[in-house]
């Protein structure tokens, strides 16, 4: 039987952390995670988890605990978000070169300059390459949820790769939601007992982790690493379905809203699809057959499933959160790349929204569809990339 609270994002994510009860967690604070590691430094505290907490003077420190607490044999987690994570970087690379299956909320937010404490996507889209697996999360609920299964995607045979969970910096972290959270003894249940591979503390097998590897096996090493990645769909997929089980809560991918019949579509991560599905529905009920796509797993990028769900749409606007300066946005990108393989494909613009915390309204997309309404009727595109709710 599922508890129903009112929680903040942050206090969902612990309440999962408390519930997974990993060996580790390293811990350093930093706007607006700092709510999510209070908590947890008091179930530990309190003795409600077994937790070993690693107090840190940094981020890159914290990640460094992590790795070396993972490759001795312990399932590890930790928070960060913004430059805390740009701090992880040469860190976050290590970790999953070593395929160490930490999992880690980022409560996404603004990286500098100039200063910013709010929420946009800058910090986990620039480390969409470092090797992790990213799942994306529209509010409280589905931070709760990606965070118990991220356990099982990440220590997964097959996968052995650090995950990090991400959702929105005070937009989620710090507003107040419904969210099921399960009894403590489902979780124990589903995420099972960890059983570490190749542990540094198995004194009577002992093992090398980190060696110098020259030109003769860095290629083949990284590319094993790739084809461990391509393993990761059917095991997001698997875990997904049997959380179904214990949750009635049915995960992809992504989630296809209203995308069927659709012929002209948003794509966009996180918080700003719930407000976005709200104006969808608005325009079905005027009789506009629109749609909207919401990546879940953003690495590894499921392509050819994005492909096949935008397919039979006219026009299609990709909303990122986050810049490529100088380029497109870093969402947009990826869908591009999904849809250039199809001999006949929608119409792509791009939509840079939100930075830094500005407001994502209704407003904006209804501007975005009507805009997209004209393209599929005349097939012109006024602008192929373009700043929304900016103060001119």
């Amino acid at each position: 039987m599922a508890r129903v609270g009112a929680v903040t994002g942050n206090e969902a994510v612990a309440e999962a952390l408390r519930q997974i009860n990993p060996d580790v967690c390293a811990a350093y604070p930093i706007t607006p995670q700092t709510e999510l590691m209070q908590r947890f430094a008091a179930f530990v505290a309190n003795g409600k988890v077994d937790t070993e907490l690693i107090l840190v003077e940094s981020e890159h420190s914290a990640m460094s605990a992590c790795i070396g607490a993972a490759a001795a044999g312990g399932r590890v987690a930790t928070a960060t978000c913004g430059p805390g994570l740009a701090l992880m970087w040469e860190m976050l690379y290590v970790a999953a070169g070593m395929r160490l299956p930490i999992f880690m909320a980022v409560v996404n937010r603004a990286l500098s300059a100039p200063l910013n404490i709010h929420g946009d996507h800058s910090d986990a889209m620039g480390a969409r390459d470092a090797g992790w697996v990213q799942l994306w999360s529209e509010n409280a609920q589905e931070a709760y949820d990606n965070m118990i299964q991220a356990v099982r995607i990440a220590e997964h045979m097959d996968v052995r790769l650090p995950v990090m969970v991400c959702y929105d910096g005070f937009i989620i972290s710090h507003s107040i939601q419904r969210a099921e959270l399960f009894e403590d003894n489902v979780v124990k249940g589903f995420v099972g007992e960890y059983k570490p591979l190749n542990p540094l503390l198995d004194l009577d097998h002992p093992k090398s982790y980190g060696p110098l590897i020259l030109p003769d096996e860095y290629h083949e090493y990284k590319r094993a690493q790739h084809e461990a990645m391509t393993k990761v769909k059917d095991v997001v997929l698997g875990v997904a379905e049997d959380f179904a089980r214990i949750s009635g809560r049915r995960y992809g991918l992504f989630e296809a809203y209203r995308l069927d019949d659709a012929e002209v579509g948003l794509v966009i991560l996180n918080s700003a699809a719930g407000t976005a599905k709200d104006v969808v529905d608005a325009f079905r009920e005027r009789g506009v057959k629109a749609g909207l796509l919401k990546p879940r797993l953003f690495r590894p990028f499921p392509y050819e499933e994005v492909a096949a769900a935008l397919k039979g749409l006219k026009a299609v606007a990709v909303l990122d959160r986050a810049d490529s300066f100088g380029g497109y946005g870093p969402v947009f990108m990826e869908i591009a790349s999904a849809l250039y393989p199809l001999a006949e494909r929608p119409v792509v613009i791009n939509k840079i929204y939100g930075l830094g915390g500005r407001d994502f309204l209704p407003d904006h997309a209804a501007a975005v569809l009507n805009e997209l309404v004209e393209i599929a009727r005349t097939g012109r595109v006024r602008v192929a990339k373009e700043y929304i709710g900016v103060r001119e």
